[in-house]
């Protein structure tokens, strides 16, 4: 899709890390951009830098996720670009034991739950709703009307050692490609995920140096964390090049994720 200054875009968890540089990028590349986050203090900041809109969306709410899509269409217009980074969990073994006292700890459903509910229903939630607005634009070449872009993970096919949750919450998120790609085909509408492997996020960045040299000496080659502008450049090539569709993409430097 050639990318016009009328067009606007959405990014989720674009306050910071790789949905901030997405944002950036989108933005020089001359569309209007609309930053869904939950930290209104980081949102808000980010919109100033950028000249964006900053809009207080947590993708677990149904009705937050509405009220954020009309209020970003209400300044900016329907979006054609959408790209969803809000993700995360925490980590756990299903079940593990007490190194001193032997008690046996099962990760409770709770936590299991809310992380398919952030990063894999949060992102149908946002999908679902991008593409019922796409379908009300006019098409342009190819018959093109928008472009999805998901976040997905190296776990989603590596999954490590404590990262049933997480892992499985990915690669739901990569299941749901083919067949979003195949629902909207017929009304112009591309979507595909990304799989990022090790990035220098403030997370990463804030681990103890050794350990992010030790994660940076993992990585086959380049033997470095990957840069958030390098998933920023992926989204865009996803837009402009309209025959990327349904892929499932790894971005990681040629790592596969060793048990622990």
């Amino acid at each position: 899709m050639q990318i016009t200054k009328d067009m606007s875009a959405i990014v989720t968890g674009g306050a910071s890390g790789l949905g901030l540089a997405t944002a950036r990028a989108l933005r020089a590349a001359g569309l209007k951009v609309a930053i869904f986050d939950v930290n209104a203090a980081a949102g808000s900041a980010a919109a100033s830098e950028l000249d964006a809109e900053y809009v207080e969306v947590d993708v677990l709410s149904e009705e937050s996720c509405a009220a954020g899509f009309a209020k970003a269409r209400a300044a900016h217009g329907q979006e054609r670009i959408f790209v969803a980074c809000a993700g995360g969990a925490p980590a756990g073994k299903i079940v593990s034991r007490d190194k001193t006292t032997g008690a046996i700890k099962r990760l409770a459903t709770a936590d299991y739950e809310r992380a398919i509910q952030l990063n894999l229903i949060g992102s149908y939630r946002c999908a679902s709703m991008t593409a019922a607005g796409m379908l009300e634009l006019q098409p342009v070449e190819d018959g093109e009307r928008g472009v999805i872009t998901l976040t997905a993970s190296v776990a989603a096919q590596d999954g490590q050692i404590g990262q049933v949750a997480y892992a499985s919450a990915k690669a739901g998120v990569n299941g749901m490609v083919l067949p979003i790609a195949r629902d909207l085909a017929s009304e112009g509408i591309r979507i595909n995920s990304i799989m990022p492997g090790i990035f220098a996020t403030p997370l990463m960045q804030g681990m103890a140096p050794n350990v992010v040299e030790s994660l940076a000496a993992s990585v086959p080659f380049p033997k470095r964390l990957g840069k958030p502008e390098e998933f920023a450049s992926l989204v865009l090539e996803f837009v402009r090049n309209s025959y990327f569709n349904a892929q499932t993409i790894r971005l990681d430097g040629g790592i596969r994720m060793p048990a622990r």
